[in-house]
């Protein structure tokens, strides 16, 4: 299995990525009247380099595991970033709220239903393969009274968790229609998980 990736998808996975950790900054930090604040007090840097570490890494994996699965089966695959929901990703965290949805990774070529299924899979089972890297990072923090660490750690849980059972909704173009319309049995015991860690970090670990 060869996986590569055209000047073009390297491009836009980077500008995706660049584009989602400003606008979690821009969300974390209450808005853009806050997000001012910080930039202006200097503390912004930071809040951007979590965002980038959390959600960043988070939405970056996942699309990379959907296109390394599509490949996998033999298909033609590469992200696409759509600039426009970039925008409104930005646009969104100004005003205090998120809507993410940065891109996806187009595939070509003939699959079967449980294919189409294993590759819509792979993006959530990341995020929550994810949960097990940065556990570790929020323990560390918490035994070595380092803030930055903790704050990495339990924002990239949180993150991760949310975005495994975002994308496992069977609506849209969300990967749990496709993986739904594959396996039920599957479907739902990986988005009832996914709900219930996502609950439950943000009562253990907060927001």
């Amino acid at each position: 299995m060869n996986i590569s990736f055209s000047s073009r998808e390297l491009r836009d996975l980077v500008v995706a990525w660049l584009a989602l950790g400003v606008a979690f900054a821009i969300f974390f930090a209450g808005g853009g009247q806050r997000a001012i604040s910080m930039l202006f007090g200097g503390s912004f840097g930071l809040a951007l380099v979590v965002s980038l570490l959390t959600a960043g890494v988070g939405f970056l994996l996942h699309e990379v595991a959907h296109k390394v699965v599509a490949v996998r089966f033999g298909q033609l695959a590469e992200f696409r970033a759509d600039y426009g929901m970039l925008g409104i990703a930005i646009m969104s965290a100004l005003v205090g709220f998120i809507f993410a949805a940065p891109g996806a990774v187009y595939h070509r070529g003939m699959l079967t239903e449980r294919e189409h299924g294993l590759i819509a899979l792979a993006g959530p089972a990341t995020n929550l393969l994810l949960l097990f890297a940065f556990a570790p990072l929020f323990v560390a923090g918490v035994v070595l009274g380092s803030g930055v660490l903790e704050l990495v750690g339990a924002r990239g849980l949180v993150i991760n968790a949310f975005l495994a059972a975002f994308n496992m909704l069977p609506f849209a173009s969300l990967d749990g229609r496709t993986v739904k319309a594959w396996s039920t049995p599957v479907f739902a015991v990986v988005l009832v998980v996914s709900i219930l860690l996502t609950v439950g970090l943000l009562l253990f670990v907060g927001f």
